[in-house]
């Protein structure tokens, strides 16, 4: 089995790499955190241009998928630039309808293919969260609980997250959409997906976090040398950037097991998120260490990526619902 990349996906990441690059992203992050959508919607708006959120779709509904490779390489990226929204959540919904097909499906998978309705997805499952991501930025809301779907009327109050730019809500409420054993086996093969792309947006926030850390550390001196030159710092990055490696296999086989249907889908798909996400948030760690105090003020960018690796660890799946859905299963690979 293959796991890296082919020419065509790589060049479709660095393009992503450079529109993102230019778009601002910090200033997009801080808008989105003080509740003015409109340049995260903006630069959503461009994402869809690109075919990201297409890639979830089915082609039958206007959309180019499903490529759950294709949606690894872009996540990637939207997590190396810390971009905010309900970019899982909208992904996973489109994987739910997609799966369930019907009425729902008609009208919003083409919309969230364009890029002209995000959507937000709680699913509540033993082990799940309550919680719905960005519901007030949301067209819509779509809640799983047990076999029923739910097109969720309202919403609770917003809770604050570690992520200032990820703002928690209670869904409640709603009009049932569909009901039966297709909506469980369609919520399962959506929280794989989630969790997936979270795994992606994690490997991508973590490069980031590390290469952001070396340039820091080339730079600052101590001693009248650079703080790079230590040896206790040279190992700390060493540390980090294994574990980024190790993860990225990880999440590309599980991305492939998912394309393919592989009945052990599910617990590749966990092997890659706790590996990803651990190395994340190893990575963030290391980031405010080596930056010292200074990592974590709101007026360094750098804290934009620090807030966002716990999160994502616990999002989709936390390391120890992860750990345990893979020894439940037995060793994967």
């Amino acid at each position: 089995m293959r796991f890296l990349l082919d020419d065509e996906q790589r060049e479709f990441a660095r393009t992503l790499d450079r529109m993102l690059g230019s778009a601002g992203t910090p200033g997009v992050v801080r808008s989105w955190a003080a509740g003015d959508h409109g340049p995260g919607r903006a630069l959503w708006a461009r994402l869809a241009e690109a075919g990201v959120f297409a890639l979830a779709v089915p082609q039958e509904h206007e959309g180019l998928g499903p490529l759950p490779v294709e949606l690894t390489a872009a996540f990637g990226e939207l997590g190396g630039h810390a971009v905010p929204g309900p970019l899982a959540e909208t992904v996973a919904a489109s994987a739910l309808l997609g799966r369930l097909g019907g009425d729902a499906a008609h009208a919003w998978l083409p919309q969230f293919a364009s890029g002209t309705a995000m959507a937000s997805l709680c699913v509540l499952s033993p082990g799940g969260s309550p919680y719905a991501l960005d519901a007030d930025a949301a067209d819509t809301v779509l809640v799983v609980d047990g076999d029923t779907l739910r097109l969720a009327a309202a919403h609770g109050p917003v809770q604050s997250s570690a992520d200032p730019a990820r703002r928690l809500a209670r869904p409640r409420g709603g009009v049932v959409l569909a009901q039966g054993p297709e909506v469980t086996a369609a919520a399962a093969y959506a929280t794989d997906v989630a969790a997936l792309v979270t795994a992606a947006q994690a490997l991508g926030l973590g490069r980031s976090l590390l290469d952001r850390t070396v340039g820091y550390v080339r730079q600052r001196t101590q001693f009248g040398v650079t703080v790079g030159s230590f040896q206790a710092v040279k190992h700390r990055l060493a540390d980090t950037l294994i574990a980024l490696e190790f993860a990225q296999p990880l999440v590309h086989a599980a991305a492939v097991a998912l394309a393919a249907d592989d009945p052990a889908a599910g617990r590749e798909v966990a092997a890659a998120k706790v590996s990803a996400c651990e190395a994340a948030y190893g990575a963030a760690r290391t980031a405010l260490q080596l930056h010292g105090a200074v990592g974590y003020t709101e007026e360094l960018d750098l804290s934009l990526w620090i807030r966002k690796a716990r999160p994502l660890r616990t999002a989709w799946g936390t390391p120890a619902a992860c750990r345990a859905r893979v020894l439940a299963d037995g060793p994967v690979g």
